[in-house]
């Protein structure tokens, strides 16, 4: 289609730095990555890197992933460089409230991302390999690849555990709840939705949300956390209501992440899959290569995810976790600014 009156895109004024983005989705998951606009991010390594853009360029975040720009549920990457030689790239994730340390729905899209936009040099058939160095480690990227176009990508995580089980937290209006925490490169607590009289697929998702807000306060003020290799780990990201079909089975489990501040995992959450597995493994309800269906409460998008390797973390044992989904593109945009805009740094409405 031809544009009337012979108009063609270019940037409107403004002032300042451009943001250049490509946004993708996964599963319902967004996915905004930072191509360029932002100014030099200063750090030795990628967890230090994500501290120096909380303490010093946060208000690009809300610039990206606030309204009028983004929404209160928009999620980002922002592609840095990696001390890891092995790297492909380095990654910082950022959300309403701040910035995780692992998002599998991101390493999903990004896989096929860095494929397509060349950060691979040389895409192989069947799959190209893309490591991704994230917050929490170094996590390995297959990439569907055939006849010049990308498709599916599937993940190898962290070493991922659980924390604890059975863990007792006093929550407001619900008395007593027992839930599990376990770790997937960010750590969640994990508790079946019918404890509130809830359904993961057919509840209110306002219901869900807010009796997955109660755990994740129960727990931060009741539960310390700690992880073997950085304290930048130890905090919980989030709670993950399930279905409570934890037990081996071909037919999908469903669950729904709610993590940061209240915001919502469209997709089966990448991570979350992680740590859900490593939880069913040290329960003994599944094996090593036995794969699971997980089935987001959301939008009905699935991820597959097995327990591959054991191994440790500290003095955890700990498995390596393969979750694999599909992303999508959606589009590119550049976001500018104007001085006399007064909402031009962002705003969410609660």
């Amino acid at each position: 289609m031809v544009c009337p009156y012979g108009l063609s895109m270019e940037l409107p004024p403004h002032e300042g730095s451009v943001l250049s983005v490509v946004d993708m989705h996964t599963g319902g998951e967004p996915l905004r990555i930072i191509l360029s606009g932002y100014p030099e991010v200063k750090g030795e390594g990628v967890l230090s890197k994500r501290r120096y853009v909380r303490e010093n360029l946060d208000y690009l975040r809300r610039v990206l992933m606030f309204e009028p720009r983004g929404h209160y549920d928009m999620y980002g990457a922002l592609i840095v460089e990696s001390e890891i030689p092995e790297a492909d790239l380095g990654v910082l994730f950022m959300h309403n409230e701040g910035y995780s340390t692992m998002c599998g729905h991101a390493v999903i899209a990004l896989g096929r991302f860095a494929v397509d936009y060349k950060l691979v040099q040389e895409p192989r058939s069947p799959e190209t390999q893309v490591n991704i160095h994230c917050p929490c480690g170094l996590v390995k990227a297959f990439v569907e690849y055939s006849n010049g176009k990308t498709g599916g990508v599937r993940f190898h995580s962290v070493p991922a555990f659980a924390f604890a089980t059975d863990v007792i937290v006093a929550v407001p209006g619900h008395d007593e709840v027992t839930v599990d925490i376990s770790y997937g490169g960010a750590f969640y607590a994990f508790v079946r939705a019918e404890r509130f009289g809830l359904d993961i697929n057919k509840s209110k998702t306002r219901d869900l949300v807010d009796a997955a807000t109660a755990v994740t306060n129960s727990v931060k003020s009741q539960v310390k956390l700690h992880h073997p290799t950085s304290e930048d780990l130890a905090f919980l990201y989030g709670t993950i209501l399930t279905d409570g079909k934890d037990a081996y089975s071909q037919e999908p489990t469903a669950n729904m992440c709610v993590f940061a501040d209240a915001q919502v995992d469209r997709s089966p959450t990448g991570s979350g899959v992680t740590a859900r597995v490593a939880l069913q493994y040290h329960k003994g309800l599944i094996q090593l290569n036995q794969t699971r269906t997980f089935q987001s409460g959301a939008t009905g998008s699935l991820f597959t995810g097995k327990a591959v390797q054991e191994t440790t973390c500290g003095d955890f044992k700990a498995v390596v976790v393969e979750v694999a989904g599909r992303a999508h593109y959606t589009g590119v945009a550049s976001f500018v600014q104007e001085s006399d805009d007064k909402l031009k740094h962002g705003f969410l409405l609660k």
